[in-house]
C-alpha cells in the first residue's frame, strides 16, 4: 500500500515540477496543463501500440506537451491575449486533438502490452513487484529533478527565473521575453505531458479526461510542499515540491479509503482539493502578515537603540 502511495505521487512529482515552472518561476497562470498531461498519456499510449520502444515513446509524449505550451505562449505573445485565457483555449483544443490522438476513442487500455511498470519487475528483479515499481519511478524522477535543478542553473534557466520576477529587467538587457516565455512552458508542459505518459503505462489506460482538474492539485501541491521549509535554492525548491506531491497523494488516498468513517466519498475529493488550496492561502498570507509585522517591530527596536546610542553620544559630549 505504502509503495503505491509513493510510486503514484513520485509520477505525480513529475507533473507539479512543471506546474512549479509556469506558476512559481515564470508567474504565468497557464491552464493548458490539464489537456498537455492527456496529451502525454495518449501519445505514450498510441506510441507503445504501435511498437515504438518505450523510451521513444516517453519522448514522443515529452514533446508533445512541448508542443501544447509552445501553442499557449504563441497565442499570448502574438494575438496579446492573457496568459490565462491563452491557456484555456490550448486546454479546450486539446480535448479534441486527443480523442483524434486515441483514434476517436476516449479510453485505450494498455493490456498485455508491455509498458515501463511491466519492465521494472524483469530489471529489478532482487525485489518485489511493488518496491520495483518504486525504485524504478524514483530512479526516473530523480533524473528529471536533477535535469530541471541544472537547467534553472544555466543562463537560460536564470533567464526565465528572472522574467518571472521582473519582465522588464529582462527587456532591458536585450534578451527577447517572448521567447523565453515560449521555452518556459514548452519545458512546463513537457514535464507535465511526461507525468501523463508514466501515469498512464502504471495505471494500464489513457484516458482523454485524465488531466481534468491537474492544476489545482499541482498547486495544492506545490503549497503543502512551500510548509516544509523555506529556501531560494533550486534543488530545495524541486524538493519541497516533489515531496509535496507525495503528501498530497498521501492525503488522497486515505481520504480515499478511510473517508468513510467521516461520510467522504470519492466525489468529494475535489471538494477537499479546493479547501486545501484555501487553507493553505490563508496560512500563507497570514505567516506573511506576521513576519510583516515581526520586520516591523525589528526595524523600530533598531531605530529605537540608534536613536538611544545618539542621545548617549551627544550627552557624552556634552
Amino acid at each position: 500500500m505504502l509503495e503505491g502511495i509513493f510510486v503514484d505521487g513520485l509520477i505525480f512529482s513529475i507533473m507539479v515540477l512543471g506546474v512549479l515552472i509556469s506558476y512559481r518561476i515564470l508567474d504565468f497562470a497557464d491552464l493548458t496543463c490539464d489537456g498537455s498531461f492527456a496529451t502525454g498519456a495518449a501519445l505514450a499510449t498510441m506510441a507503445i501500440l504501435k511498437g515504438v520502444n518505450l523510451s521513444g515513446a516517453l519522448v514522443i509524449a515529452t514533446l508533445g506537451g512541448a508542443v501544447a505550451g509552445a501553442v499557449t505562449a504563441t497565442i499570448h505573445n502574438r494575438l496579446k491575449v492573457p496568459g490565462l485565457l491563452a491557456g484555456i483555449l490550448t486546454m479546450t483544443m486539446l480535448y479534441s486533438v486527443n480523442i483524434r490522438i486515441l483514434g476517436g476513442r476516449a479510453n485505450i487500455p494498455l493490456l498485455r502490452v508491455t509498458t515501463v511498470y511491466t519492465r521494472f519487475p524483469e530489471i529489478f528483479s532482487f525485489l518485489s513487484n511493488s518496491w520495483a515499481l518504486l525504485v524504478g519511478t524514483l530512479l526516473i524522477a530523480l533524473v528529471i529533478k536533477v535535469l530541471v535543478d541544472l537547467f534553472f542553473r544555466a543562463d537560460l534557466g536564470i533567464s526565465i527565473g528572472a522574467l518571472g520576477s521582473n519582465e522588464q529587467m529582462i527587456v532591458s538587457m536585450g534578451i527577447n521575453p517572448r521567447l523565453l516565455k515560449v521555452i518556459g512552458l514548452a519545458l512546463s508542459n513537457g514535464l507535465i505531458a511526461l507525468s501523463g505518459g508514466l501515469l498512464a503505462q502504471y495505471q494500464g489506460f489513457a484516458d482523454a479526461n485524465l488531466g481534468q482538474g491537474m492544476v489545482v492539485q499541482g498547486l495544492a501541491a506545490i503549497m503543502i510542499g512551500e510548509f516544509l521549509f523555506d529556501s531560494n535554492r533550486i534543488s530545495l525548491i524541486t524538493l519541497r515540491v516533489m515531496l509535496g506531491a507525495i503528501i498530497y497523494k498521501a492525503l488522497m488516498f486515505f481520504g480515499r479509503y478511510y473517508g468513510y468513517h467521516i461520510n467522504l466519498t470519492p466525489s468529494d475529493l475535489k471538494l477537499l482539493t479546493g479547501i486545501l488550496v484555501i487553507v493553505s492561502l490563508i496560512i500563507a498570507q497570514t505567516r506573511s502578515a506576521a513576519s510583516s509585522a515581526d520586520a516591523r517591530k525589528k526595524a523600530l527596536r533598531r531605530n529605537k537603540e540608534i536613536r538611544q546610542h545618539q542621545k548617549e553620544a551627544n550627552d557624552a559630549k556634552n
